[in-house]
């Protein structure tokens, strides 16, 4: 059930089940398509940053940015009560568990009849203080043994009045709302969530990268364990670039960049 609006993202390349990574369904009619993440952070990194450092570009670039559906604004008593308003009202309302304005008529009308009445909430108090769970409006699919990381916006200005708590979602078994949890940091003033503003960045990551795989890592804790090999990589990344007079500037980004350009190899 969605209005016919999707998008399907991926990395250039099909993968094994010949899909998408990703596939974003709009629920809420209003609310924005994702939009692929920026090299230069939505045009708000520094030239230098943007030019040599592709550590930063390639973070900020890596995913997804979701919008709000709707512009509203929270407020915080510092205990228990949380407010919201929206876009053309003017009015403060108590938070509990909310729709999206218009959204549950819309659902029922469209969803099968054994679904009706469930709709997913906008928005939701917690128990817990000052959070608040915001549902973007979308759902996602993603290729079997991928899932998602739910984040703030790599390298975005972010807002004082709020902090995102970050989650994996394994979307490619759970097709459920897409959403994330707030923990406002600022009490009785607005915080507001614009929707020509991205307020969460998702990210794919497979399942083998999370989890039990960490399990197996080395620890190698003095610099006498380091082997030949380690120590000629160091040379080649730290101490060549340093007494290379005729070595120029962001070399790393200059390659990285090569290396992406370069086909894959068939196995």
């Amino acid at each position: 059930m969605h209005d016919g609006a999707s998008i399907a993202a991926g990395t250039g390349e099909q993968l094994e089940h010949g899909g998408p990574i990703v596939t974003f369904f709009r629920f809420v009619p209003a609310c924005r398509l994702p939009l692929r993440a920026d090299r230069a952070a939505a045009g708000t990194m520094p030239t230098r940053a943007f030019r040599y450092c592709e550590a930063m570009t390639s973070a900020s670039a890596f995913g997804w940015y979701v919008f709000p559906p709707i512009t509203f604004s929270l407020m915080w008593d510092g205990g228990s009560e949380i407010f919201w308003t929206f876009r053309g009202e003017d009015a403060w309302f108590p938070l509990r568990k909310v729709q999206f304005p218009g959204f549950a008529d819309y659902f029922d009308k469209t969803a099968p009849a054994e679904l009706k009445s469930f709709s997913p909430p906008f928005l939701a108090a917690f128990k817990e203080p000052g959070v608040v769970q915001i549902w973007s409006g979308l759902i996602a699919r993603t290729a079997p043994e991928w899932s998602l990381l739910v984040r703030a916006p790599a390298n975005l200005a972010r807002s004082q009045g709020y902090e995102n708590y970050e989650g994996i979602i394994e979307t490619d078994r759970w097709f459920g709302p897409l959403f994330t949890n707030v923990r406002l940091t600022r009490t009785n003033i607005p915080v507001e969530f614009n929707e020509e503003y991205p307020f969460l960045q998702v990210q794919p990551v497979h399942r083998s990268t999370y989890g039990n795989a960490l399990d197996s890592f080395e620890v190698v804790s003095e610099l006498g364990q380091l082997r030949p090999a380690d120590w000629e990589a160091f040379r080649t990344t730290v101490v060549q670039p340093n007494v290379d007079t005729h070595r120029q500037r962001g070399q790393y980004a200059v390659s990285s960049r090569r290396r992406r350009k370069q086909p894959v190899p068939a196995d």
